[in-house]
Order: C-alpha cells, then structure tokens, then sequence
C-alpha cells in the first residue's frame, strides 16, 4: 500500500473517531462543562459568590437543578502553584489547605453558551493522543529549518550566476502578488454574490459570539502588538544568523541562506566547494530524515485530526455551513482556475495529474495545516515527481511556504464580508478594495506574526471599520477551513515552482506511482527499505 493511501486512511479514521467519541460527540454522555471568563461560580443555588473557584475553564457536572448546575474542580499541582501565586488559599471541607488531586464544588448557573457541556472522556480521549500527532510534527519541523539553509545555499552556490538569481526572484515574487490578487477577487466576489452573512440566524450568531469571545480577544491583542510593514522589512536581516536559525525565523534563514550562497559564487578559487559539497551532504541527510518521519504519518495526522473533528462538533459546522462552503468554493475556484491555467499553458502539464505528482504534500498540508512543516514533503514531490531542478525548489519554496498565502488572503476576503453583513453593514466599492489591499499586504507579512490567519484579519477589520469582536462568530470553523487553505497554499508554491522551472528551460515530466514504487531513490516509496536492504548486504 502506498503511503498517501495510508495517509488518507489515517486522516479518515481521525475524522470518524472524532466525530464519534470527541468531546463533542452526540453519543457519548456530555458529562462535563466549559466554562467563559465571565461565569461567576457560587457556593449554592441564588447564593454567595465562590471568586477564588473563578477562572478554571473547566469542570464535572456533579448534579442538576433547573437552570443551575453544581460543577466540580479537581486541582493539578500546577493549578495550585498558580492560585497560590496570585495570593488566594483554597480550603476543603475540613478547613484543610487544598492538596493536588482534591476537589472542591460550587455552582453555575445553565446559560449557554457561556456554560457549555463536552464529554469528559472524549477530552480524556484527545488528549492521551494528541501527542502522537505533536511528535510527527515534531520530528517534520525540526528538519524544516536545516533543510532549507543547506538546500538554498547548494542551489544558489550551484546557480553560477547572481542575474539569474535576481530573475528568478523577481518572477516569483510577481506571480504570487498576481495570484494573491486573483484569490481575494474571487473570494469578494463570491461573498457578495452569495451574501452567506444573511443567512446565519440571531441565535446562531449570538451562541457563537459567547463560545469563543476569549479566542477573538487574543486575536485582536496580538493584531496590536503585530509589526509594522517597514519593520518586517527590515527585520528580514538577522543581526544574529545563528540566533535566527535557532529561532526559526523562516525570512531571515532565506535571506542567510541567499546571501551565503552568493557570497561562494564570488569566490574565485576552488574553496567554495568544500562548503557546497558538505551543504549537499548534510542535504541528502535531511531528506532522509523526512522519510524517517513519514513513517510515522498516517498515525500522526490521524491522531491531529482526531483533536480537530472531536473539539469543534458538527452543530457548530452546521451553523457556519454556508460560510465553509463560500470559502471552499473559493479556494477550489482559484486552484483550478488560477493555478489550473498556469500550469496548463506555461508547462504543458495536466493539472490533474500535476496536483497527483503532489498529493504527499496536499495530505501533509490539509492534516497539519502547516505550510512550513509540509515544505521538506512539498520539495521532494518537486523534484522527484516533477523533475524539477533542486536549484529551482531550494529558492522558490522556501519563499513560498513564507510568504504566498494565498488561501489565507482569499478566506480573510470572505470573512470580512460575511463579518459585516452579520452585523448589517453595507460595505462600499472603496471598503471592498480596501479589503483587496490590506488583505494583500497583511497576507504577504504573515510571516512575521505569529498565529498568522486570524491575527491578520483582525487589521483587515480595523481597516474597514467592522467590529473585531465578530472574529468569534468565525473561530468554531477557523481550524477546519485552515487545513483547505494550507493546501491551496502548497498547490500555489508547486505551481509557481514548476512555473520558474519551465521558464528557466527544465524538461518537466510526471513521475507516476509505479516509477515511484520501482525506484527506491526517488520520491517516497521505498527509500527506507532500499536503505536497510543495501545496510544488510554491506
């Protein structure tokens, strides 16, 4: 069985099991509740208020009376050091300091949504395992960060010629300013046509404005503190390389890389070629570690998936169902028009076929909803699927998983429409370009906020005067739509990708499953098990 049929078997499975028995199944008993920062907690029934019980997000349901619930806290280690911090001492029954694992009762009163029941053990359930999806994307991005400087320092150190760098980039990045265009077009347009924000009822939007009011009041916060665009400019230089690489910080590791590689194609003599050819090594080495790591994939977006499905519930996908397929429609639209077109006429290629070449890497993206933890899966489609040079991937990519965004750029185009006409605004020819531009520009500086998606909204917004509290009639679905625009983000980095190859003179071809299968040194079947047999022969 080939891997991405595992893949897809692990991501159905996640999806049923979350559905299923996830904290918000219908069939196990909801015997717990989450509780908004605004529940006050009291000690009976219309009694006194219990303050040093307030702020725990969740509890048991111990018993129920009409409109009250007495709820039960059980305290961690951690929870205690915490409350003693903030100076308040909990006492039980007894008159006893609270000890880890006791627990302590009080009252809520039934309001929903502030008050919002889930199944224990469906929490119980995800959370024993969602660490084995943590540990896959774990063990992806810690190859992200190296593979990219190694590879973008080969392929340009390779390239010979600084012009053609230069030509290079400037396509690049020209194309996914066009693309980005293209998507927030077609989002607006189909969010006007459509109008989805009429079709969400009072009750609906009121319910999901009180479930997730404390995630939209992160999003805004972070939006204030996000940096401005001449400082992302500038913040592209690393004033400490080494640092950056330690950090992670994707635009300063490129620009690193690029400069490095520049600077070996400057140098006159044979020195240079040591460097390139440990880089090539320590490649090769990469590679293989991503291999190693997609072993362990199909139960490691399973088990993401499991957490994704199980926390968000079919009510809530119900009562955003006509925005989720605004924006699916969407970014289905842009792929096969924007994308489609592109490849069809600039390589020759069928886009069906092209988007199979690709399929390790839409899998990875849709389950991880991580452009940049999909990178090391997206360039060895590239290269061993596609036949694209390792010159070309090594710089196109990594700037793509960077900074095109164009599913990000489309879906903020519909929200903010489907945010206004919630509220009952009608929004101008001016404001709609206005959502056109900021959204282009906010799209382009994701990179450099961290949380990228909402937080980039939450400017989108503010530019055209729409209540930012509306981020919390979107966030149910966020998660979900995330993984739709993460794919359509990697299929417009292997798209601009086979695009520079084709405009720099490379022979494209399609590599199909069964060359994959019969050739353990190229793309993902096999490499493992070529590796160990050649081992055992030694």
């Amino acid at each position: 069985m080939q891997l991405y049929t595992k893949i897809l078997i692990g991501m159905l499975v996640g999806v049923v099991l979350g559905l299923l028995i996830g904290p918000n199944s219908s069939i196990l008993p909801q015997d717990s509740v989450h509780l908004a920062s605004s529940v006050q907690v009291y000690d009976a029934p219309n009694g006194k208020p219990s303050p040093s019980l307030n702020g725990f997000k969740t509890a048991s349901i111990v018993s129920e009376r009409p409109d009250w619930i007495e709820v039960s806290f059980q305290f961690s280690s951690a929870d205690l050091m915490r409350i003693k911090t903030a100076g308040v001492t909990l006492t039980n029954s007894n008159g006893q300091p609270v000890s880890p694992g006791d627990e302590l009762s009080g009252w809520v009163a039934d309001t929903q949504p502030q008050v919002r029941r889930y199944a224990g053990i469906g929490q119980t359930l995800v959370e024993s395992t969602v660490w084995i999806g943590q540990l896959f994307l774990a063990m992806i991005k810690m190859v992200v960060v190296p593979l990219v400087f190694f590879s973008l320092v080969v392929g340009i150190a390779s390239l010979g010629d600084v012009r053609k760098l230069g030509r290079m980039g400037g396509r690049t990045l020209g194309f996914f300013m066009m693309t980005t265009v293209m998507a927030l077009s077609i989002g607006v347009g189909l969010a006007n046509l459509i109008k989805p924000g009429t079709m969400l009822s009072d009750a609906d939007r009121d319910t999901l404005l009180a479930s997730y009011s404390d995630g939209a009041s992160n999003s805004v916060a972070n939006a204030a503190e996000a940096p401005s665009f001449a400082d992302q400019i500038v913040g592209i230089v690393p004033s400490n390389p080494i640092g950056a690489l330690a950090g992670g910080d994707m635009l300063q590791v490129i620009f690193f890389a690029m400069m490095l590689g520049i600077a070996l194609t400057f140098l006159k003599d044979d020195r240079a070629d040591l460097v390139v050819d440990v880089f090539d090594r320590l490649n090769d080495a990469m590679v293989m570690l991503v291999h190693i790591a997609m072993k362990l994939a199909p139960v490691g977006v399973g088990a993401l998936l499991f957490k994704v499905v199980g926390n968000t519930g079919l009510s809530v996908l119900m009562a955003l169902g006509v925005y989720a397929v605004v924006v699916l429609s969407g970014l289905l639209a842009h792929m096969f028009i924007t994308y489609g077109l592109t490849v069809r006429i600039a390589t020759s290629l069928s886009f069906l076929a092209f988007l199979g070449a690709i399929k390790e890497a839409l899998v990875m993206a849709f389950s991880t909803s991580s452009s940049s933890a999909t990178l090391p899966v997206t360039k060895g489609c590239c290269e061993d699927n596609l036949n694209v040079s390792a010159e070309t991937t090594s710089f196109v990519l990594p700037l793509g998983a960077t900074v095109n965004m164009d599913g990000t750029a489309l879906y903020q185009g519909v929200a903010a429409i489907f945010i206004a006409q919630i509220y009952g605004m009608d929004l101008s020819m001016a404001d709609q370009v206005t959502i056109v531009v900021s959204a282009t520009l906010a799209s382009v500086g994701a990179a450099g906020v961290p949380g990228a998606g909402m937080i980039t909204l939450a400017m989108v917004l503010t530019a055209i005067g729409v209540p930012t509290e509306g981020l919390a009639l979107i966030l149910g679905v966020d998660r979900i739509l995330d993984m739709f625009r993460t794919a359509t983000n990697v299929v417009g980095d292997s798209t601009a990708t086979v695009l520079m190859a084709s405009l720099e003179g490379e022979k494209l071809r399609i590599m199909s499953d069964a060359e994959d299968a019969d050739n353990p040194n190229k793309g993902f079947e096999g490499r493992l098990d070529h590796g160990q047999q050649s081992v055992d022969a030694d």
